[in-house]
């Protein structure tokens, strides 16, 4: 198993931790240069009542509350699930190095589906990435906590 088939389970391994708490399941990990974790995060927007709670958020806040520095250079960030922008615009500004995420996001992902935040030339700083790392896995995650909450809402009618 390669590396970042490791990190991206334990970014489902949080993702699994969101879909407990009834949060869209998406999991991040941010590790530093020799591997060492940094953060481990979930979405936790509507149990923190923050629309800005997304896993890649949190996992920023914590190595960047952990390092005492905003900038986060020669690290990668696992996501589960492609960025949206938002959370590309804070890789961008916290420098990250490398983004590596499972499934795609055809509605609002920002590293290369809707649209490459990631590579625009006018930034100042580019992120590599690398896609489809374990998607199945964060897709079918996704796919049967939407199934599931489609199911509570029919029965509540």
């Amino acid at each position: 198993m390669d590396s970042d088939s490791f990190y991206m389970g334990l970014a489902l391994e949080e993702a699994q931790r969101a879909f407990e708490l009834e949060e869209v399941p998406v999991g991040a990990v941010l590790v530093d240069s020799a591997g060492q974790v940094l953060a481990r995060t979930h979405n936790q927007p509507v149990r923190a009542s923050d629309p800005t709670a997304h896993a890649e958020i949190l996992a920023i806040r914590a190595a960047s509350a952990l390092l005492q520095n905003y900038r986060l250079p020669e690290t990668v960030l696992y996501v589960t699930l492609e960025p949206c922008a938002m959370c590309l615009g804070a890789m961008l500004n916290a420098r990250i190095r490398r983004l590596v995420f499972g499934a795609g996001d055809p509605r609002s992902g920002s590293a290369g589906s809707v649209v490459d935040l990631a590579n625009v030339s006018a930034f100042n700083h580019r992120i590599d990435v690398r896609g489809d790392v374990r998607a199945d896995e964060s897709a079918q995650m996704l796919k049967k906590f939407f199934q599931e909450r489609r199911g509570r809402k029919n029965r509540a009618l």
